[in-house]
C-alpha cells in the first residue's frame, strides 16, 4: 500500500476518487442490500423465470448484520423479503440503492415468493471473507444462475449461467492486487488533506451530510423503531436531558439511524459500506457546525475531517467486524467537532485517543432498530472527547490500548475488532441464531 503525505495534486485528486468510493448512497441497511444485490445479479442473468429454489451461503457478519434489520418500504425484517425483492426487481445497475423503489405488485411478488418457502438461508463455511453473499437460483425449468459478492458490499467477483461463467474475479487474489495500490492514509495526510485541500475540491461532502439530514428530518415526524431522537427531543427528553447542542447532536443522528434501521424508504449517505456510519460521520458534525453557525468553509472542512477519518480507521479495520461501527464513525465525528471547536492537529489527535480510551470493545450484535441506541452512546462519547481535547486533557500512553503516536492508537483498536474480537463474533451470532421466537 503506498503512503505518503505530500499533498500534490495528483495525492488530492487520489484522495477524492477514495472518498467518492466510500462515500455513496444506500437505501436500506447495506448487509442485507448486498445480499439483494447479489440475488439481482443471479436473476437479471436468468431473464423471465419460475424461480423453484434459491439457496443463499452467507459469511456470519453478514447473516448476523441482516438477521434483524427493516427493509425499506416493506413493513417486514430480515433476508428473505430482502432476497425476494432482488429476484423480482432484478437491476444490479442500481447498486446499493437497489430497494429505492419498486411497485406494490413487485412487493406482493416478493411476499409471494416468501410465503412458497423456496428460500433456504444458511453460513458459507468458513475460510471465507467477512463480507460475502453467494445466491444461486434453480428455475422451474432446470436453469441455474449464481451471483457472489465478496470484499465490498456492492463488489460483484463471480456470475455463472448455468456451466458459463461470465464474470469471476478471485477475492483473494484482487485484494493482493488492490493493497498494491491502494493509498494507505494515516492520521496526519487526513488532517492536512481536510485542512488545507482547496474548498471547491471538497465541498461535495456538505451535499452527502444533507442527504443524511434529510432521513433525520424524516424520522422526527414519524415514529420510527426506537424512536431514540424524538424521545431526546420530547418533553419528557428536554426535562431530564436538556436542551443543548449535546441534546441536538444526539437527537439528529440517531433519529437518521431509527429510520434507517426501522425500514423507511429513505437513501442516506453511507460511509466505508455502512448507512449508520455515514450517519455518524456527518449529522453530529453538520448539526454541531449550524446550532453554532459556523461558516460554509470550516463546515465543509470539519464535515471532511471527520468522513475521511472513518475511511481511515475502516481500511484497518475491514468492512465488517466485531466492533460496533459507531466506534469507528464517532471517532471521526469527534474529530469533526474537535475543529469546529478550534482545535487544532494536536488537540484532533487528543480526541481520537480519548475515544479509543472511552468506547473500545462495544461490539456489533447486527443491525437493527437499537442500534440507534449506540449512535446515540458513540455521538455523546464524540463531544466528551472532544471537549476533553479542548482542555488538553488526553488519556496518555500509559492508559490501556492507547499509544502516545495517534496512529498506533488506531492499530491497537483495529487490531482487537479485526482479530481479537473474532471469538466474541462467533458467540455473539450463535447467541442470535439460537434464540427461541
Amino acid at each position: 500500500m503506498k503512503t505518503t503525505n505530500g499533498l500534490t495534486p495528483a495525492l488530492r485528486q487520489e484522495i477524492i476518487s477514495l472518498i467518492h468510493q466510500e462515500v455513496v448512497p444506500a437505501t436500506g441497511c447495506t448487509e442485507p442490500v448486498a445480499v439483494s444485490l447479489c440475488t439481482a445479479y443471479a436473476s437479471a442473468t436468468l431473464g423471465d423465470f419460475t424461480a423453484e429454489r434459491v439457496t443463499v451461503l452467507l459469511s456470519p457478519n453478514v447473516l448476523k448484520n441482516a438477521l434483524g434489520v427493516g427493509i425499506p418500504g416493506t413493513g417486514m425484517i430480515g433476508l428473505p423479503i430482502a432476497i425476494a425483492l432482488g429476484i423480482v426487481i432484478a437491476q444490479p445497475d442500481k447498486g446499493l440503492t437497489l430497494l429505492d423503489s419498486f411497485t406494490p405488485e413487485q412487493l406482493a411478488e416478493a411476499k409471494r415468493l416468501v410465503e412458497a418457502k423456496i428460500i433456504n438461508i444458511g453460513t458459507k463455511p468458513e475460510p471465507v471473507d467477512k463480507l460475502y453473499a453467494e445466491v444461486s437460483i434453480q428455475t422451474a425449468s432446470g436453469e441455474t444462475a449464481t451471483a457472489i459478492i465478496s470484499g465490498k458490499h456492492d463488489h460483484l467477483t463471480f456470475l455463472a449461467k448455468g456451466d458459463q461463467v461470465l464474470e469471476d474475479h478471485p477475492i483473494g487474489q484482487q485484494e493482493d492486487e488492490e493493497d498494491e495500490d491502494e493509498l494507505a492514509l494515516n492520521f496526519s495526510l487526513v488532517y492536512d488533506f481536510a485542512t488545507t485541500a482547496p474548498l471547491e475540491e471538497i465541498e461535495f461532502i456538505l451535499a452527502d451530510a444533507e442527504v443524511n439530514a434529510e432521513a433525520s428530518r424524516l424520522s422526527m415526524k414519524s415514529n420510527y423503531g426506537h424512536a431514540v431522537g424524538r424521545m431526546v427531543q420530547s418533553d419528557l427528553g428536554r426535562k431530564y436531558l436538556g436542551d443543548s447542542s449535546l441534546t441536538q447532536i444526539i437527537a439528529a443522528t440517531s433519529a437518521a439511524c431509527d429510520a434507517r434501521m426501522d425500514g423507511a424508504p429513505v437513501t442516506v449517505m453511507s460511509n466505508s459500506g455502512s448507512g449508520n456510519q455515514g450517519i455518524t460521520a456527518t449529522m453530529p458534525v453538520l448539526t454541531f457546525a449550524k446550532e453554532q453557525k459556523k461558516g460554509h468553509e470550516e463546515t465543509v472542512r470539519a464535515l471532511m475531517l471527520s468522513n475521511l477519518m472513518v475511511i481511515y480507521i475502516k481500511q484497518k479495520l475491514g468492512r465488517l467486524s466485531a466492533l460496533c461501527g459507531c466506534v469507528v464513525a464517532s471517532t471521526g465525528a469527534a474529530c469533526g467537532l474537535t475543529y469546529l471547536l478550534g482545535g487544532n492537529k494536536q488537540q484532533v489527535s487528543y480526541a481520537v485517543k480519548n475515544m479509543v480510551g472511552n468506547i473500545t470493545g462495544l461490539l456489533c450484535d447486527g443491525a437493527k432498530p437499537s442500534c440507534s441506541l449506540k449512535v446515540s452512546s458513540g455521538v455523546s462519547t464524540a463531544m466528551f472527547s472532544a471537549l476533553l481535547a479542548m482542555e488538553q486533557k488526553v488519556v496518555t500512553g500509559s492508559e490501556g490500548i492507547v499509544d502516545d503516536d495517534v496512529d498506533q492508537t488506531i492499530d491497537n483498536l483495529t487490531s482487537i475488532g479485526r482479530v481479537g474480537m473474532n471469538e466474541t463474533d462467533r458467540l455473539v451470532l450463535n447467541i442470535m441464531t439460537s434464540k427461541k421466537h
